[in-house]
């Protein structure tokens, strides 16, 4: 259960109901409706900061260089490391979709090291891992990852990293629970 009380979208100001609009509008609302779930039905409440936040994850997650797979490799982990039930959940389906395997999801959602057999996929969970455990990667990933994303998708990879880490933390404070098509991936957690 959220510890702030539902809201529909008749019920938003002026302000709060352009940044429902920007997100329906952008790349999240393409070919469906998103809705107030989620991190947005919490984001909405604070026009300014949420309409910062939602062009943020925009960017992060439909216009960088980085593939999918890659993506949702970083943005699992982040999920499982937070241990973000929503986030996670929609993730996986996410990580599904772009063809990382079920086995490496499910390890990421364990917190386990997965055993990879692509190699940006791997890398991509070793620079997420280390920045959320260590808080810092070591000389060897960043020369892996530099090799392999080059520094600008590099950077792209660390902002997605530290956006889903906002996202997480939100959904976290307000206690955000996965919607009814979802799998709960840690039930035994409130």
């Amino acid at each position: 259960m959220t510890r702030l009380t539902p809201i529909n979208v008749e019920d938003l100001d002026a302000e709060q109901k352009l940044v429902y609009d920007a997100i329906q509008s952008g790349p999240r609302g393409k070919n469906r409706q998103v809705g107030l779930v989620g991190p947005f039905g919490i984001w909405v409440r604070s026009p300014k900061i949420g309409m910062a936040i939602q062009n943020v994850g925009a960017v992060a997650r439909f216009a960088t260089a980085l593939s999918e797979d890659v993506k949702e490799v970083a943005i699992c982990t982040v999920g499982a490391h937070f241990r973000a039930k929503f986030e996670f959940a929609a993730h996986r389906a996410l990580a599904l979709q772009a063809g990382v395997s079920e086995h490496i999801v499910d390890a990421i959602g364990r917190q386990a090291q997965p055993e990879f057999s692509n190699d940006r996929q791997r890398t991509a969970w070793a620079v997420a891992h280390q920045l959320l455990d260590d808080k810092r990667i070591d000389d060897d990933t960043f020369s892996t990852a530099m090799t392999q994303f080059g520094e600008s998708a590099l950077i792209e990879l660390v902002s997605i990293i530290g956006y889903y880490c906002l996202v997480s933390v939100t959904l976290n404070t307000f206690e955000v629970p996965v919607t009814g098509t979802m799998t709960d991936p840690w039930p035994d957690l409130p």
